[in-house]
């Protein structure tokens, strides 16, 4: 693909369906690992590996180096084995497609907007949006029958799990004390117009013209926090 675009690195955590997401201005060695450290930051729970797949973005010095110095464990899937990334290819489709779209976004005010956004999806999905998780599956002849657990929200499931340190679980509580979700709603919505007027040119296609320079002239302090 020709041309310099936004890229989102997107990171899940299979046992709980915790997902955290940053743009990337750049597909860069360096960057890559600048987003994983705030990746690193945002996760609930102590971060001590990561898995990923054979994408040169990954497969460097510059992450092996990272790792090495952050002393994380840093595996890879296997080679023409894409169903060995199937819980991030997952996210991609349900999070970042579903939310974000298909639209090539470019440019640092695109960038903060992404951001922005990303910090809202975050809230949702991991506080307000259950998910099914896979129990058992068995093959009876022809069919695969697939059992399911009850549908829960990532932070339920961090909260109901025994290894997770009575610190964190009691972080998860605040926050999720402090969250609306229907402003949570309303500002994702707000984040998605005005990507779509960015990436049209044209604000007709986002919100009126001041609502869409009232939000952009809110990015560079909610970029900053």
């Amino acid at each position: 693909m020709q041309g310099a675009f936004l890229w989102s690195l997107v990171a899940t955590d299979v046992g709980s369906g915790w997902t955290e997401a940053v743009p990337l201005l750049a597909r860069e060695q360096s960057l890559v690992c600048e987003g994983l450290a705030i990746l690193r930051r945002q996760f609930p729970v102590p971060i001590r590996g990561i898995d990923t797949d054979n994408d040169s973005a990954f497969i460097n010095e510059a992450l092996q180096d990272y790792c090495r110095e952050e002393r994380l464990e840093f595996t890879r899937s296997r080679a023409y084995q894409k169903n060995d990334q199937a819980w991030i290819e997952q996210k991609n489709g349900s999070v970042v497609r579903r939310f974000v779209g298909y639209h090539r976004l470019s440019g640092l005010v695109a960038g903060q907007c992404l951001a922005q956004l990303y910090r809202m999806i975050r809230l949702y999905i991991n506080y307000f949006q259950p998910s099914f998780k896979l129990l058992s599956k068995t093959r009876e002849g022809a069919k695969v029958k697939k059992r399911y657990h009850e549908p829960a929200t990532p932070c339920d499931r961090l909260l109901a799990h025994a290894a997770v340190a009575a610190e964190a679980k009691e972080a998860l509580r605040r926050e999720l004390a402090s969250l609306d979700p229907l402003e949570i709603l309303h500002q994702i919505r707000e984040g998605q117009a005005a990507l779509a007027a960015l990436s049209s040119g044209d604000p007709g296609h986002g919100p009126g013209r001041e609502s869409l320079e009232a939000f952009l002239a809110k990015l560079p302090g909610l970029w900053r926090r």
